[in-house]
């Protein structure tokens, strides 16, 4: 366990947790065993990878902010000059990468990839093993399935990137991908397994590789309420 002398932290710490640089940890959050707050970027652990230690990851670390009440699960890694809100929860083996803000009653399921400057809102439910890159927007209350990808390189490999945003109430089903640059509207449903490659209107439901139009959104929801009331 290693916690810096420039660290605040109001949380309860389990063992082997580290926590670097001048991060703050919130009142009644856990840290799980293993996890790292305040991991550095990339090119600072190169500067000094010949002589890299904790304690000069900590002389480097920028620090993290996890809000109050979180649950960070064991192994999870959250890089510098991430900030978490409050009530945030993670699964197992989460990695949040530097830059990337989460709001606040947002879950991030076990072992997914927050790939930095990601900016999440608040109330989210992003399930196991999904993948956002930078560049990604997401609003509130959105829904994203087991192992959805998201992208950002229209012509990979390139330099370019072209972040998708997602709005308020979309839902993404199971092994969704979407392309770099679209625009997932408000409260529109992606079917699991589809493809994305272009905007998908507010209140919309598509499904299909190229995903297509199948209906509105309130007859989904018409047709699930039916479902869950049959005997």
């Amino acid at each position: 366990m290693f916690i810096s002398k420039r660290a605040k932290v109001s949380g309860i710490i389990e063992y082997e947790a580290d926590i670097l640089g001048p991060s703050v940890i919130g009142e009644g959050s856990l840290i799980g065993k293993g996890v790292i707050v305040g991991y550095p970027t990339r090119r600072k652990v190169i500067q000094i990878k010949d002589r890299a230690s904790f304690e000069a990851y900590d002389i480097i670390s920028d620090g993290a902010i996890v809000g109050e009440g979180c649950i960070i699960r064991p192994g999870t890694i959250i890089y510098e000059q991430a900030r978490l809100g409050n009530n945030i929860e993670t699964g197992h083996n989460v990695l949040l990468r530097e830059g990337t803000e989460i709001g606040d009653g947002t879950r991030v399921g076990t072992l997914s990839v927050i790939d930095g400057s990601v900016k999440i809102g608040t109330n989210n439910n992003i399930q196991t093993g999904v993948y956002i890159p930078p560049g990604t927007v997401l609003g509130s209350n959105i829904f994203m399935g087991p192992y959805v990808s998201v992208t950002n390189d229209r012509y990979p490999p390139s330099t370019k990137i072209s972040g998708v945003s997602i709005e308020d109430g979309a839902a993404i089903g199971c092994r969704a991908v979407l392309i770099a640059g679209i625009r997932i509207g408000e409260g529109a449903l992606v079917g699991a397994g589809a493809i994305v490659t272009r905007d998908v209107p507010p209140g919309t439901v598509v499904v299909g590789c190229p995903a297509k139009r199948v209906m509105s959104r309130e007859e989904y929801d018409r047709k699930q309420k039916d479902y869950l009331t049959q005997s």
